[in-house]
């Protein structure tokens, strides 16, 4: 459920690929943490939309309506592109139960010869 119109000191910035459409999403959340679906799902609640504004921008009030009455959304990690965490006063972000051996390898986007 959407929480506040306002922007707070500290945020999270998620961009995701929506499993229903396979559009990117990007989506201003609260709080993001462990979800209860286990080890490769993300819990991300108390979105933020930013809609006080006198411009109307359609892709937040699209992301309003869809969100209306969802108090959180369990995302797979497969499916996340990446996650900021913006603010002044931001903390870092920790998982209780992070047990994964995650490597990420660099994309060299140059072409072979």
């Amino acid at each position: 459920m959407a929480k506040s119109t306002v922007k707070p000191e500290t945020f999270y910035l998620i961009h995701y690929r929506d499993p229903k459409e396979g559009q990117i999403v990007a989506l201003k959340a609260m709080k993001i943490e462990d979800s209860t679906l286990g080890l490769s799902f993300v819990k991300i609640s108390d979105f933020i939309f930013n809609t006080s504004g006198v411009v109307v921008q359609p892709t937040e009030e699209q992301l309003k309506k869809r969100f209306e009455n969802v108090q959180s959304l369990h995302l797979s990690i497969y499916s996340l592109i990446s996650i900021e965490e913006l603010g002044m006063e931001h903390q870092g972000l920790t998982f209780r139960n992070d047990r994964s051996n995650l490597i990420s390898f660099p994309t060299d986007h140059s072409p072979i010869m």
